[in-house]
C-alpha cells in the first residue's frame, strides 16, 4: 500500500477503511493522478482526497450489486456525488459510535444474555448457522462479506438466537480488521421488540473481549444508537452518506 494512500484516509476512524488498507477485506482504488482514493467493502464506499469525478463514476468489476452506500470525506465530495447521481442519490444521516477501549461492563453484559426470553437459545455462529444466514434474506448481511464458511471461521465471529431450531436474530461481524470486527445485528421482523438484539449483541461483545478483539459499532438509525448505548457504547457524531440505487 502506497504511503500517500494511507495519508489520504488518515484520521478517518472507520474500520471498513482499515480492513481495506490492511488488505484483509475490501478494495482500494485510486484515480489516475493518485490524489484521491476510494475504499469499497460490501455495501459501503468511502471517498477521500481531492474530489474526483473519475472515482465517483468508477464501479469496480468485483462490485456486482446495484445498491451502494457512499460516504464522502467532506462537503466537496458530497456535492460531487449529488451532481453526478442526482435523484439516484438519497441523502441520509448515519451515526458514528465512539471506539473506546475498556468501557464495557461485563457483569451487565452477562445479565443481558440472561434476559433472553423463554423459548429462545443463543448459539455461536458455526457452519450450520452460516448456511441458515445465507438462506434467509433478512440475515444475509451477518455473513455476506465472507465468501464461504472457511473464510468466516478464519476471520468472522457471530452469535445467533434460535427458536424451535429456526433463526430469529443474530449479531455477527459484518467485516474484519486487524484486532477487531464491525458489528452487524439483524432480527427477523416477527421476532422484534423481544430483546433478542440486546442479548445477541451482549454475547458477541463478550466473545470479542475474550479473544482480544474490539467490537466496533456504526449506527444506521437512532434505534441502533440506543441499543449501542444500552450495551455500553457512547455516541460520537452524525455524518452524511448517500444511498445509491442503480449503482
Amino acid at each position: 500500500m502506497k504511503a500517500n494512500i494511507k495519508e489520504i484516509f488518515e484520521n478517518w476512524n472507520e474500520t471498513l477503511i482499515w480492513s481495506c488498507l490492511q488488505g484483509i477485506m475490501g478494495e482500494i482504488h485510486t484515480n489516475s493522478t493518485e490524489d484521491a482514493a476510494m475504499a469499497i467493502l460490501g455495501d459501503f464506499t468511502f471517498y477521500a482526497g481531492n474530489p474526483s469525478e473519475e472515482l465517483i463514476r468508477f464501479k469496480p468489476e468485483s462490485c456486482e450489486q446495484d445498491f451502494i452506500i457512499m460516504v464522502p470525506q467532506n462537503d466537496a465530495w458530497a456535492q460531487l456525488i449529488e451532481k453526478f447521481y442526482g435523484d439516484k442519490a438519497k441523502k441520509v444521516i448515519r451515526y458514528a459510535i465512539k471506539k473506546e477501549q475498556d468501557i464495557f461492563n461485563t457483569v451487565e453484559l452477562e445479565q443481558a444474555i440472561l434476559s433472553l426470553p423463554d423459548g429462545y437459545e443463543l448459539k455461536m455462529l458455526e457452519e450450520q448457522e452460516y448456511n441458515m444466514c445465507q438462506n434467509n434474506g433478512w440475515a444475509n448481511d451477518l455473513v455476506s462479506q465472507y465468501k464461504d464458511y472457511d473464510t468466516y471461521k478464519e476471520l468472522g465471529l457471530g452469535v445467533v438466537a434460535l427458536k424451535d431450531g429456526e433463526l430469529a436474530a443474530g449479531a455477527s461481524s459484518y467485516s474484519t480488521y486487524n484486532k477487531g470486527i464491525e458489528i452487524e445485528i439483524d432480527t427477523r421482523e416477527d421476532h422484534r421488540r423481544k430483546g433478542l438484539a440486546y442479548a445477541c449483541g451482549a454475547k458477541l461483545i463478550l466473545e470479542c473481549l475474550k479473544k482480544g478483539l474490539y467490537p466496533s459499532w456504526d449506527a444506521q438509525n437512532k434505534w441502533s444508537v440506543a441499543l449501542a448505548e444500552k450495551l455500553g457504547y457512547h455516541f460520537s457524531h452524525e455524518y452524511t452518506a448517500y444511498e445509491i440505487m442503480g449503482y
